[in-house]
């Protein structure tokens, strides 16, 4: 592949492949749901997801790839390609055999761990979730392998196979679910979510053999670069699984709310986190291991040049996408779910969820940056610090608001725990790093919100009016709602914004039209 390729066109394409393989999450989504609503059903499907979910990113999917850029990073910097396989080697079978180890585990104690996530369920909803937790816990051996080939690659700046791999994840799961839903019943997807994971690492295979794979059966716990990449891994483990904990707390206190709650909060938060994947997670991918090169050299401008500018392009796309999902929440979420068994109640209480959920959708992108900067600095502890802080905040803010303000609540307290770790971590990079361009950055959040509170005023508006005259189809009828709204606050959030001349903005377009001039990648 031709050189010159940019951190914008690197961000531009995991974008896409993320905003493909999101849509397809809701094509699974709108499928599952359809099929079996909001009942005790799909309530024990998402418990039944949420423990090899965790066991995945925990142990692979963010910490093994956070930890292995960097130490991977520096062997390839000094041209030492072959020490680099052999870590990798290192790392791939002491995770295997402690993944396999976990899965065991898993079986064994199936039970007892879904009775701890979500113990006030019904009998009937923990005996599904312990039968589809059980199938869905294979699915963490083919993930922990496509962790660390996803570190693997972009550590060596491949992007372009890594990202396909949820997008043949959700068509796994979408495909085997429709084929056997019929014999059987919800298990049908858990078995799809086994397939999907190991097309999942399978799509990466051509990208690690191009890259020149070397494999050594060696298990020396003594390598130099497994002992740092475990110092590094440790507190990133406690860090990443911040979030995962606090939807923990939020499953497990909801589960002695109305039958439905666990499945509208889980749906929302999903909805929620499709700008997050979309943006927040796309720049901070593309961003990290050319951080981590600037840290190495000790180019601390460039370096928070970097995370300035990435960090305001964050707070401007999305500020207004967490507004137009909080003015457009109702007709979205029957648009894309509400027939068959899922219906307008669903979709009410899913939106109840959205809105509270989407207050922190700007601080949950944002975090996708902050904790790579630490990352990058090789302080892995400064991020678990922050987290744990905001774990508390939230179990506090969670047991506070839960009874009076229900599975509202709960969703709430979430989005003000991710608020203040975001704060928290800014002001501590602010410390670490000295001056950061506080004043351009609030700037720049600032005249975001300014746009997106008119846009959203202006969205709500526009969607209310096309709704009170509409006479068509139910799911036309949310489709003009939306585009309307979409349009109308679209057009006058990017007047607001071109009028302050936003260096950000730039950012934006240019990632979008991939043509920002900067680092080079492979793919």
């Amino acid at each position: 592949m031709p050189e010159g390729k940019t951190i914008a066109k690197v961000a531009g394409y995991l974008m896409v492949t993320t905003l493909i393989a999101r849509i397809l999450g809701y094509v699974r989504d709108m499928v599952i749901y359809s099929w079996f609503g909001q009942t005790y059903v799909t309530d024990a499907y998402n418990a039944a997801f949420s423990i090899p979910d965790f066991i995945y990113m925990l142990l692979v999917g963010g910490a093994l790839s956070s930890a292995l850029i960097p130490v991977l990073g520096q062997y390839l910097a000094r041209g030492e390609d072959e020490e680099a396989w052999k870590v990798t080697s290192l790392v791939l079978n002491w995770a295997v055999l402690l993944v396999i180890l976990l899965i065991i585990l898993g079986m064994v104690k199936t039970r007892a761990l879904i009775t701890l996530l979500v113990p006030k369920l019904p009998p009937e909803t923990i005996e599904l979730a312990t039968g589809l937790t059980r199938v869905m816990l294979i699915q963490t051996f083919f993930m922990a392998l496509s962790g660390i080939s996803l570190g693997v690659l972009n550590a060596r700046k491949h992007f372009t196979l890594p990202a396909l791999g949820g997008i043949i994840y959700n068509l796994g799961i979408i495909l085997v679910g429709v084929m056997l839903a019929r014999q059987w019943g919800i298990t049908a997807f858990s078995v799809g979510v086994v397939v999907g994971s190991a097309l999942n690492f399978a799509v990466q295979l051509p990208a690690l053999a191009r890259a020149g794979i070397r494999y050594y059966p060696i298990l020396n716990p003594n390598h130099p670069g497994l002992k740092q990449m475990l110092i590094l891994m440790v507190p990133v483990v406690i860090g990443l699984s911040v979030t995962q904990i606090n939807l923990f707390i939020n499953q497990n206190l909801a589960s002695g709310l109305p039958e439905g709650s666990i499945s509208a909060l889980r749906l929302a938060q999903r909805i929620m986190q499709l700008p997050v994947g979309i943006f927040g997670i796309s720049v901070a991918m593309a961003v990290f291991p050319t951080m981590t090169e600037q840290a190495a050299r000790n180019n601390i401008a460039e370096f928070k040049r970097l995370f300035s500018l990435g960090l305001r392009g964050v707070f401007v796309i999305t500020i207004p996408a967490a507004l137009g999902l909080m003015a457009l929440r109702e007709p979205l979420i029957a648009l894309l779910f509400q027939q068959g068994q899922f219906d307008a109640q669903d979709t009410l209480a899913t939106a109840q969820a959205l809105f509270y959920y989407s207050i922190g959708l700007f601080a949950y992108s944002a975090l996708q940056l902050t904790n790579r900067v630490f990352y990058s600095l090789k302080d892995t502890v400064t991020p678990v610090l922050a987290g744990i802080i905001s774990i508390i905040l939230n179990i506090a803010l969670s047991i506070l608001w839960v009874k009076p303000m229900g599975h509202e609540g709960l969703a709430l307290a979430y989005s003000v725990a991710g608020i203040f770790n975001m704060m928290l971590l800014i002001v501590l990079i602010r410390k670490r790093l000295g001056h950061i361009g506080g004043g351009v950055l609030v700037r720049s959040f600032l005249v975001a919100v300014l746009g997106s509170v008119v846009m959203y005023a202006a969205a709500r508006c526009g969607a209310t009016w096309a709704g009170s005259w509409l006479v068509f189809a139910p799911k036309i009828n949310a489709l003009i709602m939306i585009l309307t709204g979409m349009g109308l606050g679209a057009a006058i959030y990017g007047i607001i914004i071109s009028v302050f001349r936003l260096e950000e903005t730039e950012l934006v377009f240019d990632i979008i039209r991939k043509r920002l001039p900067g680092i080079r990648y492979r793919v």
